[in-house]
C-alpha cells in the first residue's frame, strides 16, 4: 500500500522480518532502505541475534539515510533483564537533501507499520545514537 504523501510502498518482507525480531528474537537488528526506483521500503540488512550494537552502527551508511530497528537488551536498576525495540530514523547531515526529504515524508507511516516499537530516535550523526543514548532512553 502506498503512502499518499510520498507514494511509498512497504515491501512485505519488512513486516515479516520485524515480526521475527519481535516475536522470535531471531534478529538483533534490521536496516531498511527506500528503493527509489520502485518507490518502496525494503530490507537492506538483518543482524544475527549475537551481533552487537557496534555491529549495528557499523552497518549504517555514513552518507545515506536509513530506517532501522534494534532489539536492545539491558538490565534495570532492580537487576531485571529487559528488552526494548528501538526505531531509528538515520538521516546524516552529509546525505542528499532529496533523500532526507523522502525519508522524512515516509517515516511516520512506515513506523506505524512496525507494531511493537517502544522507543523512537532520530539521528543525524553517530553521537546522536551512541550506546549511552540508547541505554539512557531504554531505562
Amino acid at each position: 500500500m502506498a503512502n499518499s504523501s510520498s507514494g511509498m510502498a512497504i515491501h512485505d518482507e519488512c513486516k515479516l522480518k520485524f515480526l521475527e525480531l519481535k516475536a522470535k528474537r531471531s534478529h538483533r537488528f534490521i536496516v531498511f532502505k527506500i528503493e527509489e526506483k520502485k518507490q518502496q521500503v525494503i530490507v537492506e540488512k538483518v543482524g544475527r541475534p549475537d551481533e552487537t550494537y557496534d555491529d549495528f552502527t557499523a552497518s549504517m551508511p555514513p552518507n545515506e539515510c536509513r530506517y532501522a530497528v534494534f532489539d536492545f537488551d539491558f538490565i534495570t536498576i532492580d537487576n531485571c533483564q529487559k528488552s526494548k525495540i528501538f526505531f531509528i530514523a538515520w538521516s546524516p547531515d552529509t546525505s542528499k537533501v532529496r533523500s532526507k526529504m523522502l525519508y522524512a515524508s515516509s517515516k511516520d507511516r512506515f513506523r506505524r507499520e512496525l507494531d511493537g516499537v517502544q522507543v523512537e530516535l532520530q539521528a543525524t550523526d553517530p553521537s546522536e545514537m551512541s550506546f549511552d543514548i540508547i541505554k539512557a532512553r531504554a531505562l
